[in-house]
């Protein structure tokens, strides 16, 4: 089947969708758990199912490392190999080797990099992001880009001239294939005028989405806010919007306000490695020793494996190092996320997100 983003209902610059893929819908706006590795950390798939989540994206660096994408293709793909049914989505692997320029260093066509695993040399380019990412197999793919540090203009300018010039690399190098839907990435830092030229640019292409980075790495919340102000109406309302690695509760509400239809973090299971969790009072630590005879659930508004349990119980698994905390920590982390976006998108169907927005912000940020 070919991929088709429908939309449903408004309210303001808020879209409740729904994106059609060949493994199933995605009703938008959606909150995408981060799988690195083709797993998302301490949760089967079953879970993932069982919360409802309709998304997953992995890794196109890591995974080129290690298992290897040839070696997943000839195993029947990503889908096959962690046996997960639903849509993911693959990064390109610009992301990563941003955050380790220590090693790798950039050209106009392409990245030549340092296994962070053994120290062998390798390079990714844009046909190579393609090639990976189409053995991977899946839904939707990110054109390969440069993710530069957001307030250096000398280096968004490069970084954009760059990302421009592989985003047509990466459209020659990608069949029209209705199995896999391209997006591209508008750049641009926190400088107004250079996003205008990236949005305009990117959108020339008429690709199957849109992608927003390069925020979230730096800037402050205000800054991103005012990116997306600025970026979001330089978008075309029928395609999906995704704003990458952002997953903070109240940078979605901010996302979701403006207009964002995507978002994905590895917030979640990152926080949950550190013994903390989110509820609607605000983020908790359950290291802190006032939870020690707490008896009371993380966040009783919310129904999973993990509310059965007290906050004195959690706590000792933490202190006692078991894994069983980073599941449950984990799986209570997602939920909240992935319920929060669905009330949200509920919220915008019913025509009273901005009322839900408020109420919840009053209460997470007190």
């Amino acid at each position: 089947m070919s991929f088709e983003f429908e939309l449903v209902a408004s309210d303001g610059k808020a879209r409740a969708g729904i994106l059609h893929t060949p493994h199933g819908q995605i009703p938008t706006p959606v909150f995408a758990p981060v799988g690195t590795a083709a797993t998302v950390k301490a949760i089967p798939p079953k879970d993932l199912e069982a919360l409802d989540v309709n998304l997953i994206l992995s890794n196109t660096y890591h995974l080129m490392l290690r298992p290897g994408d040839e070696l997943i293709r000839d195993l029947g793909g990503l889908h096959e190999f962690m046996r997960w049914s639903g849509p993911i989505l693959t990064d390109s692997g610009g992301f990563q080797l941003f955050s380790l320029a220590q090693i790798s260093k950039i050209d106009d066509d392409g990245v030549t990099f340092r296994s962070h695993l053994d120290g062998s040399a390798k390079r990714l380019d844009p046909a190579s992001s393609m090639r990976i990412q189409q053995n991977l197999g899946a839904d939707i793919i990110m054109a390969f880009d440069q993710c530069p540090a957001p307030d250096d203009r000398a280096e968004v300018e490069r970084a954009i001239a760059r990302t421009h010039r592989w985003l047509v690399a990466c459209r020659e190098a990608h069949p029209d294939d209705t199995r896999q839907a391209l997006f591209g990435i508008v750049q641009g830092g926190v400088f107004p005028d250079l996003r205008s030229q990236s949005a305009a640019f990117v959108t020339s292409l008429d690709l199957k989405g849109y992608a927003i980075g390069g925020l979230a790495v730096g800037e402050t919340k205000a800054e991103m806010a005012a990116m997306l102000d600025h970026t979001m109406p330089r978008l075309p309302n029928d395609r999906p919007r995704y704003l990458m690695g952002v997953g903070e509760p109240d940078d979605l509400v901010e996302g979701i306000l403006r207009g964002v239809d995507i978002f994905d973090c590895v917030i979640p299971t990152r926080l949950a490695r550190h013994a903390a969790a989110f509820t609607h009072q605000g983020r908790i630590n359950l290291r802190n020793a006032k939870y020690r005879t707490d008896e009371s659930p993380i966040d009783c508004r919310l129904n999973n494996y993990a509310g059965q349990f007290s906050r004195a119980y959690l706590r000792h698994l933490v202190i006692a190092k078991e894994l069983l905390a980073h599941y449950l920590l984990s799986l209570h982390n997602i939920d909240f996320l992935v319920s929060h976006v669905a009330n949200m998108r509920q919220a915008i169907i019913d025509g009273c997100l901005r009322d839900y927005a408020k109420k919840f912000l009053a209460e997470y940020l007190q």
